[in-house]
């Protein structure tokens, strides 16, 4: 403690927390209320990352006392609606209060030191229970750092994480985690897209607008042929095809298990696709599109967003 504040008190740090969205709904509250007073007694900002992510990304900034308030706060939060979930409950022992952090892959090494000492000092000081995952969460340099124990106890265990934080910065350039949506079934109806959730289409604008690109913008007109009002739900739109070159290490996240996410990019984009069989020596497959353009355009975008 000393250390953090002899001077050290002014400095802004930022602080990510991984949430369930069940989580995240407790932390704002009814009309929003938890989470604003929260904001002015810490006095620290605290950002909810936008989205239908079955995961959030809670981000909190400022001088490390407001930090910590904020913390204390998120951490009774949590503990009030175990015991709110354990009155109804047969359950006879108490579940402890459990935070997910999002710290860089570079400031992991310093936070379990050598041969683990770090991580068994804090451990050991503040009675929390510390877990460093062993892999980056996807497409990010940062990993998830669970903390669980009692709201005093993970108090104590931010403390001396954000010391260490503050002792080694990030090296280089951190690739910030970002929660993926849900993946929700996309059907295309009367020119807009909606996504499955639950029981209920949800129109999605971005991807309306894609597909409404994709139906004007045929990338070729044939000879002697006038383009027609709306290709691509015109049967005479003639198909063509699309090559496109995968590498070899990205393709089982476009086929998916047993076939089922290439399965599900040919339903949605209406167009055929062939994925040729590896070659010797090649990194890469060849992934062949066949359907209308605005097939085309559609299976193309929804490969990339794989």
């Amino acid at each position: 403690d000393g250390k953090v504040s002899e001077g050290g008190l002014n400095v802004t740090l930022t602080i990510r927390l991984l949430m369930h969205g069940k989580e995240v709904g407790s932390i704002i509250g009814k009309k929003g209320e938890t989470v604003k007073k929260m904001r002015e007694e810490s006095g620290a900002r605290i950002n909810i990352s936008e989205g239908t992510c079955p995961e959030r990304i809670v981000t909190i900034t400022g001088p490390t006392d407001a930090i910590f308030k904020a913390f204390s706060m998120i951490a009774l939060k949590f503990e009030e609606d175990i015991n709110a979930s354990m009155t109804n409950s047969t359950v006879t022992s108490k579940p402890p209060v459990t935070l997910r952090l999002v710290v860089p892959a570079s400031q992991c090494g310093s936070l379990i030191g050598k041969g683990g000492s770090k991580i068994k000092e804090i451990r050991e000081s503040t009675g929390a229970q510390v877990q460093v995952a062993g892999d980056m969460l996807p497409n990010s340099t940062e990993r998830a750092v669970t903390i669980s124990g009692t709201p005093d106890a993970i108090i104590q265990c931010v403390k001396q994480i954000c010391v260490v934080m503050l002792e080694s910065p990030p090296k280089g350039a951190t690739i910030p985690y970002r929660p993926k949506p849900a993946s929700a079934p996309i059907i295309f109806a009367g020119g807009q897209a909606f996504t499955i959730q639950g029981q209920y289409a949800i129109p999605h604008p971005d991807l309306t607008k894609l597909h409404q690109l994709a139906m004007q913008h045929p990338p070729f007109t044939p000879l002697g042929q006038t383009t027609p009002g709306f290709p691509g739900l015109d049967a005479t739109t003639p198909t063509s095809s699309h090559e496109l070159t995968i590498p070899n290490d990205l393709i089982g996240c476009i086929i998916g298990r047993q076939g089922s996410k290439i399965n599900e990019i040919r339903q949605m984009s209406g167009a055929q696709i062939k994925i040729a069989n590896a070659t010797e020596g090649s990194a890469e497959r060849q992934v062949t599109i066949t359907g209308s353009p605005a097939n085309i355009s559609l299976a193309q975008y929804l490969i990339n967003a794989r």
